[in-house]
């Protein structure tokens, strides 16, 4: 089937050829007699190939158009397009936001990808250490589990975000548990090689000890909140300080066990004190948010318990 467009200075032309067995789109831009154009190009497309060929014409007076084959810039393989999502999940990770390009490149050759599903665990407390991990997708859960069996969240870790950074110098390995809280994908650093290119770049290691201290903020703003005298004064602080003191919806960290476990209590404890608020009209509870309602009166509602006002 052949198709013929007219335009001012050239002639598209697309047709559909049968080549090997199998149908081609073929297009074709032709200069019109007596222009002072002397090359033209045909463009040909597989949809199976998902390629294009050109062919450049060379127009000469006394002959027809003749073509001379030439390839178009071959498509990007699989392994391209997987080195540029790597370089993406690191250049979103604040680790790694400022290095340079050929840096970037360099540690997505070496990067290993690791899939999880919900409930899978990354690596256990005393593990020996690999390196340090960059969450892609899905959710980390790293704990410590105490002699009694209970459970103490660390910190729940989302896209974006690193961990695990102190294993590097830590000869005793992994100073906790991580598990997925959903299907979740992270990449490994490795720590050879990692501990190989902070030789070569101290402001990486810099920027390590900033990771690091952001890390231990975390944890002593953790200690504080376990200092408090009982759950609802937990569970009312940790909603005040995720709300940012306004009305709205704040994500849970994942299901209300992992929240039970971030609080020091336990999941029938938690959903009694989420009730006594709920009724009161403070809050109300959905499966994966909180809405807080009232934030002035959960603000008050600490300030009391704290011995504040």
């Amino acid at each position: 089937m052949i198709a013929t467009r007219t335009r001012r200075t050239v002639r598209l032309t697309h047709s559909y050829e049968r080549l090997r067995g199998r149908w081609q789109l073929r297009v074709k831009i032709i200069p019109q007699p007596g222009l002072r154009m002397n090359v033209a190009k045909a463009w040909s497309f597989s949809p199976w190939r998902r390629s294009w060929t050109t062919g450049i014409f060379e127009r000469d007076t006394a002959h027809s158009p003749r073509i001379t084959e030439s390839s178009m810039p071959s498509p990007r393989t699989s392994s391209d397009l997987k080195l540029t999502g790597l370089i993406g999940s690191l250049r979103c990770c604040q680790l790694f936001s400022g290095l340079s390009a050929e840096d970037l490149t360099a540690i997505a050759g070496f990067c290993i990808h690791r899939n999880l599903a919900k409930d899978d665990y990354l690596f256990r407390q005393g593990a020996a250490s690999e390196g340090f991990y960059v969450m892609q997708r899905g959710a980390i859960n790293v704990h410590r589990v105490s002699a009694a069996g209970k459970e103490q969240v660390i910190h729940v870790f989302r896209s974006g975000e690193s961990f695990a950074e102190a294993g590097l110098a830590s000869p005793t390995g992994y100073p906790a548990d991580a598990r997925a809280v959903e299907a979740s994908t992270v990449l490994l650093i490795p720590k050879a090689p990692i501990l190989a290119l902070i030789g070569r770049r101290p402001d990486l290691a810099l920027r390590m000890l900033g990771s690091m201290s952001a890390h231990l903020r975390v944890l002593v703003g953790m200690l504080d909140d376990l200092t408090l005298k009982d759950v609802e004064t937990r569970l009312v602080n940790w909603l005040v300080k995720h709300s940012h003191g306004r009305a709205g919806s704040v994500a849970l960290p994942g299901t209300k066990r992992v929240l039970a476990a971030e609080l020091g209590t336990s999941s029938e404890t938690l959903s009694r004190t989420l009730a006594k608020l709920r009724d009161q009209q403070l809050i109300a509870v959905g499966a994966k948010a909180i809405t807080v309602r009232d934030p002035d009166a959960l603000a008050a509602i600490l300030r009391h318990n704290l011995g504040e006002g």
